[in-house]
Order: structure tokens, then C-alpha cells, then sequence
């Protein structure tokens, strides 16, 4: 029995393009609070362990944990982790209004996302400040 030809109504895509796809604010404010939760767990808990563990070794590993650290590249890393910590509470405390239903309409909802992340960035800028 041959099978039947049915016609294709429209061709499906070959593959979906995630970089071409428009996210609403909210979803990217989701997608970097999931980066910088990363960012902390995998780059942050390792050089926090790093730093407790050399500073508190003797004088002389502090004084060279402060040599390393005035490096622009240490202040780089510690920048960026910074901005995730930052970050991440104040997305963190977005999530715990909307858990209790608060903001969450579609207008407050982007109004909140905007305002986590000018906030952390301005924070980070103040950061950055302070570290240089």
C-alpha cells in the first residue's frame, strides 16, 4: 500500500537561530541571573576560597595577595564578580516579589527588569570607582 502524499503547507525551519530571536526584557533579566548564578558558583566560590586561604596563611601571603589583587587584570575578575553578586541579589529579589505576587503584571514586570539592571549597573560602576 503506497503511503499518501500529503503537501507541505510551510517548510520548517533548519535550524532556530537563538541569537535572531527578540527577547522581552524580563526573559534576558531571567537569562543573566541564571549567567551570574553561574559566574559566582564556578568563578567566585574558588577565588573567594583562594583569597581566605592566602590572606589568612601569613603577613607575608597577604601583602602578596595585595600585590596580585592591584594587578588591572585581578581587578577585572573582581569586577565582573562584583556586577554577578550585585546582580544577582537584586534579580534574586525580584524573583522573591514576584513569588509573592507582586509586580506581577506585564508593566510592572518590565518595569522591575529595567530597574534591576540599571541598578546593577550602576552599582558596579561605583564598584569600579572605588576598586580603581
Amino acid at each position: 500500500m503506497a503511503a499518501i502524499e500529503r503537501p507541505v503547507v510551510k517548510p520548517r525551519p533548519v535550524y532556530l537561530n537563538l541569537l535572531e530571536i527578540r527577547q522581552p526584557l524580563p526573559a534576558i533579566v531571567s537569562i543573566l541571573h541564571r549567567v551570574s548564578g553561574g559566574l559566582l558558583f564556578l568563578v567566585g566560590i574558588p577565588v573567594l576560597l583562594w583569597s581566605v586561604q592566602v590572606s589568612l596563611a601569613s603577613p607575608e601571603a597577604f601583602s602578596q595577595w595585595k600585590s596580585v589583587m592591584a594587578q588591572p587584570l585581578w581587578k577585572l575578575v573582581a569586577l565582573a564578580l562584583a556586577w554577578a553578586y550585585i546582580y544577582h541579589l537584586l534579580a534574586g529579589l525580584r524573583y522573591l516579589a514576584l513569588d509573592v505576587h507582586v509586580g506581577v503584571e506585564l508593566a510592572p514586570a518590565r518595569r522591575s527588569a529595567a530597574i534591576v539592571l540599571i541598578l546593577s549597573l550602576l552599582l558596579t560602576v561605583i564598584v569600579a570607582v572605588r576598586l580603581w
